[in-house]
């Protein structure tokens, strides 16, 4: 064996002590229904940033795509309602003014006998009006965000903001565009409010109900979702139950819209020998999980290489070299056939309960072998 060999297997012993064993165990597997799906976000997902005012879009300050947060400016609104809204607090204003100050002169009198306690009243009538027309345009002004204790002349402009976090989906109204009140002016979305909508065929009808979860296939992600609803009506055009499920991971990369495959889960009702998900490999196009050899079988291979004569059978000694090779690794894989799987473990025939197994790295192992296969030929 060479100096490049012997650091290789030394390289793998290593390596190979990192590798996570475990034990072949019974669990309970879910009945799974493969199903065309579709990614949407729901109605009430979206919110509607509206006009306050009749007036025109001066300018935007997002666009589409853009992320939000609560209270950033969207928008910037020239309104004719806003410049006589407050004009007339300022006149009010003034107007209060006044009327205290006669409402006090008039108390004054009154205390002295020289004006009548109805002529108080009706001051004081005229300043509660006054004050109530006030406060209703000072409410109005809040909402618009406007202060009206720094208001000291009238404006025509205001701002409109986002009500929540989020992502702007579509600008409704174009720049400069003429709107009332209460025109949409920009949709934002929730940025976790999608949902998986899967179509499920109608024969699967009496066990449906019993759903609990969908794994949506996106991409190189397997993403678990929340079933929420099953629809009461069939899909129109496909004929199919509709259920709708929540996606309450975070994916930067998600498509509203987009058409993707499906598993639906049914609460788990038969139980079978299974192995982590990650234990499975395709190895020589066959299904397989990696196990440790056995090491009684490991002592008789190695008993068997030392009865070679290295001088009289160089060539026998290179296999030898090549079997010692693969023996180092201490792993082999066993032909299994996939029964059922819920996501994270797989239920498989061709190994015992109890079993070790290579829980995860099979690739790793994999690659071992594959190399250990090629190690003693071509030097």
């Amino acid at each position: 064996m060479n100096k490049i060999l012997i650091l290789s297997l030394m390289t793998i012993n290593l390596l190979a002590n990192d590798i996570p064993v475990d034990l072949v165990k019974k669990h309970k597997f879910a009945r799974s229904i493969d199903v065309n799906a579709k990614i949407i976000q729901l109605s009430n997902a979206k919110q509607s940033v509206m006009s306050l005012l009749d007036g025109h879009i001066e300018k935007y300050f997002v666009k589409a795509g853009d992320k939000v947060v609560k209270n950033q400016p969207i928008a910037l609104i020239d309104s004719i309602s806003l410049s006589d809204m407050t004009s007339r607090y300022l006149s009010l204003k003034k107007q209060f003014i006044s009327l205290n100050k006669n409402f006090k002169a008039t108390k004054t009198l009154y205390k002295k006998g020289l004006t009548s306690l109805q002529e108080l009243n009706r001051q004081k009538a005229q300043i509660d009006d006054m004050l109530s027309k006030i406060n209703t345009l000072k409410s109005q002004l809040k909402t618009l965000k406007i202060d009206p204790t720094n208001l000291k002349t009238p404006v025509s402009e205001y701002i409109l903001y986002a009500h929540s976090d989020g992502i702007v989906s579509e600008i409704l109204q174009p720049l400069h565009s003429v709107i009332t009140q209460q025109t949409k002016i920009i949709n934002i979305a929730k940025e976790q409010s999608f949902y998986l909508k899967s179509f499920v065929p109608l024969k699967y009808a009496p066990v449906i109900k019993k759903a609990k979860k969908a794994l949506l296939h996106y991409i190189d992600k397997d993403i678990p979702t929340q079933i929420e609803q099953i629809l009461p009506n069939v899909d129109e055009k496909t004929q199919r139950i509709v259920l709708l499920s929540s996606i309450q991971e975070k994916i930067d990369d998600l498509f509203v819209g987009a058409y993707v495959p499906a598993t639906i889960y049914l609460t788990p009702n038969r139980e079978y020998l299974g192995v982590k998900s990650s234990a499975l490999s395709f190895f020589n196009n066959e299904w397989v999980v990696f196990v440790p050899k056995n090491s009684h079988e490991e002592q008789n291979d190695h008993s068997e290489h030392e009865k070679h004569d290295h001088d009289e059978h160089k060539h026998e000694n290179e296999e030898s070299d090549h079997d010692e090779h693969e023996e180092e690794i201490g792993y082999e894989p066993k032909v299994v056939k996939i029964l059922e799987s819920d996501g994270k473990f797989v239920a498989v025939e061709g190994l015992s309960e109890g079993e070790k197994y290579v829980s995860d790295k099979a690739y790793f192992v994999k690659s071992m072998l594959l190399k250990s296969s090629l190690g003693g030929h071509g030097h």
